[in-house]
């Protein structure tokens, strides 16, 4: 079984399809990049995986268990984990704070036992922060835990995104657009640590990107859609070489 399988996904905005039919197949840890021009409805895509949209037609099947109609955080505790092109930090909170909150989808403390603060509360919080500093210490971050999220450098923001998704403990990693604002060395830097975390966390990753250096470097297919339709999949230097997607970020005259 894949673990996840994405059947005739469809979804519109008004009459407008901005996804039209697609369809993944992702096998555990695989590391696989969806591209396109902008506008394309890449981050659409992970929307609708992640339950912020709800499918128009089509099936989201994720280790056997249909995803179409959950809520995120439903989805979230199923196994699936995301960060957004436009980094979503809980800025005023501190480093450790950011990475805590990610965990309370697996405490063992009820309602009433975190207002009073007794029973398994206290037991359960030291467990979480003890957790939540592994962590940080694992991506470099520990040094910076009662930092402000705020305060901390664009490429410490994003690794600090990326250790709060991977504290939910997912099987599948969604990336959107984490070269974002990195110029060509931070690029490379990234393209180790994504291969570092897969390897580490033996989590499935799909990402969506830009950066044609970063996916043709680290991605082993790719998925390439335009105006919401797939016009192309296959292996990174297939993709390069494809008609179809030249004249999607070329234009036809400079494709041909």
């Amino acid at each position: 079984m894949p673990l996840l399988k994405i059947s005739g996904l469809t979804h519109r905005f008004a009459g407008l399809c901005a996804v039209s039919d697609f369809n993944l197949l992702l096998q555990q840890n695989e590391l696989v990049g969806i591209i396109g021009p902008n506008g394309a409805g890449k981050t659409t895509v992970f929307n609708l995986m992640t339950g912020v949209y709800r499918a128009s037609e089509g099936s989201i099947n994720f280790q056997g268990k249909e995803l179409v109609g959950l809520d995120p955080h439903s989805i979230t505790r199923l196994g699936i984990a995301r960060t957004f092109q436009n980094i979503r930090l809980f800025k005023e909170l501190s480093v450790l704070d950011n990475v805590r909150i990610a965990h309370y989808g697996q405490m063992a403390y009820s309602p009433a036992e975190a207002l009073l603060h007794i029973g398994r509360f206290r037991a359960e919080e030291r467990r979480i922060t003890s957790q939540a500093l592994d962590l940080l210490a694992v991506f470099h971050l520990d040094e910076s835990a009662n930092e402000t999220a705020k305060n901390l450098p664009y490429g410490l923001q994003r690794r600090l995104e990326m250790a709060r998704a991977l504290a939910a403990e997912p099987k599948l990693l969604l990336l959107d657009e984490p070269a974002a604002g990195m110029n060509p060395n931070e690029i490379f830097q990234l393209m180790d640590f994504i291969g570092w975390i897969r390897r580490t966390f033996s989590v499935t990753i799909l990402l969506i990107e830009h950066q044609m250096r970063l996916v043709m470097g680290i991605c082993e297919r790719l998925v390439v859609l335009d105006f919401g339709a797939t016009i192309a999949e296959g292996l990174p230097a297939e993709i390069q070489a494809n008609p179809k997607v030249l004249e999607a970020y070329l234009g036809e005259e400079v494709a041909s």
